[in-house]
């Protein structure tokens, strides 16, 4: 007799970690693989964070747990970084220190939806925004952005596709896979939007402070209604350490406190000892930007023009998001990646992790590793894809 299973064990892999589990199989078996696929800094972050976790881990203070909503200094410092970085004023009260990121776009589905309520969302997206969307019993609402529109979705589209409004609209900015980022008129529109509308926005700021053409402002700048999620993993260089950051309305901020308490207690508090450091060097993290725009500018140069297709225009985060539709009449992104990481040993992720309609006609290229990785990485794909072609 089979026993009761929910119906969120049909939720979709994450593509991009799946790839990445490819890669260590080869690996381990002694093969050579240019990492293309995650978006993971390849240095470390800076020296103060790796030397203040270390005191920490000797301070008894730090071994027990930690509030629901982090320790006060980092909620306090991360403030700071508001009016340091956009000139603006954040509380301190309203922010919740979250064991990675993806716990706190949890807290927003939790705290702000109920099941069957239905979020818009960019498509090409971040999978697992859907994905989490789903196993909580949210309906996504796909806004796509194509290259015909800038790679920039339509909000007044909306209003016209013939069904209510969506309860919830998330956006990312830079997004991931396009590295596209509104204008600050843009965000400020969006948000205005939203709130006119009765709307629930969540912004994704997890890539801000990763922009190659000055720094946009955040949305809190627009709106004391919107949810703010960001990260220490992208322009601090700590994916590992599972450490971000939401901002919350005053309205939401007791049922998130309650929520944070019984999924999770407290985030790390050796790791946020880690975290509260990382402001302090802001110019050996810039550094890393210019860094990663030689490394876009390399594969822009190297890659062969059929396999770039028509890019989207990335003006931040650590991403190319390429058409192969040049390759062939019907391109197979997942079988072009199967292909490239057995015989090339490159790993890159398949665009139906961030698109499942269009997606199979695109890849996504992360640029967050060395400049030395991003010339080879441009050598074997150069090498190799008319062997591909030939054999196809």
């Amino acid at each position: 007799m089979a026993l009761k299973a929910t119906t969120t064990n049909r939720v979709p892999s994450f593509l991009a970690m799946a790839v990445m589990n490819a890669t260590r199989e080869i690996e381990a078996a002694g093969g050579d693989v240019i990492h293309l696929e995650v978006g993971q800094p390849s240095t470390p972050p800076p020296d103060a964070v790796n030397l203040a976790l270390t005191s920490a881990l000797s301070d008894v203070a730090t071994h027990g747990y930690s509030l629901a909503f982090g320790e006060w200094p980092l909620r306090k410092r991360i403030a700071d970084h508001y009016g340091d970085f956009y000139a603006t004023v954040v509380d301190p009260s309203n922010i919740a220190v979250t064991p990675g990121s993806s716990l706190g776009f949890a807290l927003a589905f939790l705290a702000a939806f109920d099941r069957g309520d239905r979020i818009a969302i960019t498509t090409p997206g971040y999978p697992a925004y859907r994905n989490l969307m789903l196993a909580m019993g949210l309906v996504p609402v796909e806004m796509p952005a194509r290259a015909a529109d800038g790679w920039v979705p339509s909000i007044e589209a909306l209003e016209t596709a013939g069904e209510p409004l969506p309860d919830g609209m998330l956006l990312a900015s830079p997004a991931n896979p396009t590295g596209v980022v509104m204008s600050d008129d843009d965000v400020k529109h969006v948000c205005e939007w939203c709130h006119r509308k009765g709307v629930r926005l969540i912004m994704d700021e997890i890539y801000h402070g990763l922009t190659f053409e000055g720094r946009p402002s955040t949305a809190l700048r627009y709106s004391d209604s919107v949810i703010v999620v960001n990260s220490f993993s992208k322009y601090f260089c700590m994916t590992g350490w599972r450490v971000g950051w939401a901002i919350f309305p005053d309205e939401l901020m007791e049922p998130v406190e309650r929520l944070a308490q019984n999924l999770y207690i407290g985030s790390p508090k050796p790791m946020q000892a880690g975290a509260l450091a990382a402001f302090d060097d802001y110019a050996c993290l810039d550094g890393h930007v210019d860094r990663y725009r030689e490394n876009r500018d390399i594969l822009l140069r190297g890659l062969p023009e059929v396999f770039l297709g028509n890019p989207a225009p990335c003006k931040g985060a650590f991403y190319l998001y390429t058409d192969i539709s040049g390759l062939g009449p019907n391109p197979d992104s997942i079988a072009l990646a199967e292909a490239m990481l057995r015989e090339a040993g490159v790993a890159c992720t398949p665009g139906v992790d961030f698109d499942q309609q269009q997606g199979h006609k695109f890849m996504r290229l992360s640029f967050a590793g060395s400049t030395a990785d991003m010339k080879e990485a441009s050598r074997r794909i150069g090498d190799w894809l008319p062997n591909y072609l030939k054999s196809g």
